[in-house]
């Protein structure tokens, strides 16, 4: 399928005028509809959608790729323009979900996760359907499930934390998918943050797929949190893949973004509010 790929959250702003804000969210035209991946934090979608004349009331589906609130917290906003919609996400994305981050030499526990109950939401419209597994909710796009820890320098964020079964543990984000879609030109992954790290989300899909040929990476890619040395991992592992661009945005960090500039050239561009890639 051809698609249109508009950044409608992100950290950042571009040349235009729009709201930047901590979280993601991509706007995503077809032949066969209009979709939305993720929703950001709650503070930009709308104003940003409107910016963009980008119809929050026609989309057909809403695909979520885990349980933080920096990529569901628009949830409310968008079922309130949209009215009863699916919701497509992973059995554990409403998780209970905290971050402990060192400030002044103390330590500062903040609620991270979907910050609306399940009930609330879908009183608001949304209608969700909880999967597990690699599937195609709509021809030529899928999404990945759980995606396989396999690499060894894609490691959880000793930050995060997760209960389960009553103890709070660091959080291995089962519910972390990302979205695929079936171009002309090769495939291309859409990730929210991916927690389960870059790398291993993409061997899943090549192996999911069957197919070799990626034409482009999106999103936040959570490489602001790897070491130096995980990070030149991670660029090797990519330059083994004859992928042509490589549009990150989010979590992916100014530093690690930097560097993938520096790298690939005219094959990387930044994500950021009103960014637009075409396939």
């Amino acid at each position: 399928m051809k698609a249109r790929i508009t950044v409608l959250c992100e950290n950042t702003v571009g040349a235009r005028v729009g709201i930047g804000e901590h979280g993601f969210s991509a706007f995503i035209q077809t032949e066969a509809g209009n979709y939305l991946f993720d929703t950001g934090s709650g503070f930009s979608i709308i104003r940003n959608a409107l910016l963009w004349r980008k119809d929050l009331m026609g989309i057909k589906k809403i695909f979520l790729s885990h349980g933080h609130y920096d990529h569901t917290g628009g949830l409310p906003d968008v079922l309130g323009l949209r009215g009863e919609v699916e919701v497509l996400a992973h059995p554990h994305i409403f998780t209970e979900r905290i971050a402990v981050v060192k400030q002044d030499e103390r330590e500062e526990k903040r609620f991270v996760g979907i910050p609306y109950r399940r009930a609330y939401l879908e009183f608001s419209g949304a209608r969700f359907a909880l999967k597990k597994e690699f599937y195609e909710p709509e021809k030529g796009i899928f999404l990945t499930g759980e995606v396989p820890r396999n690499t060894s320098f894609e490691k959880p964020d000793p930050r995060l934390f997760a209960k389960v079964n009553g103890d709070w543990v660091t959080d291995q984000f089962l519910d972390d998918q990302s979205l695929v879609l079936d171009t002309p030109k090769g495939l291309v992954i859409i990730f929210g943050c991916a927690h389960s790290g870059m790398i291993n989300t993409i061997n899943h899909v090549m192996e999911k797929t069957g197919k070799e040929k990626i034409y482009a990476l999106l999103g936040g890619t959570h490489l602001q949190f790897l070491t130096p040395e995980q990070l030149e991992e991670s660029i090797d592992a990519i330059k083994r893949l004859a992928i042509e661009y490589i549009g990150v945005s989010h979590c992916t960090g100014m530093r690690a973004s930097m560097r993938l500039a520096q790298e690939f050239g005219d094959r990387f561009f930044f994500g950021h509010v009103g960014a637009v890639f075409e396939t």
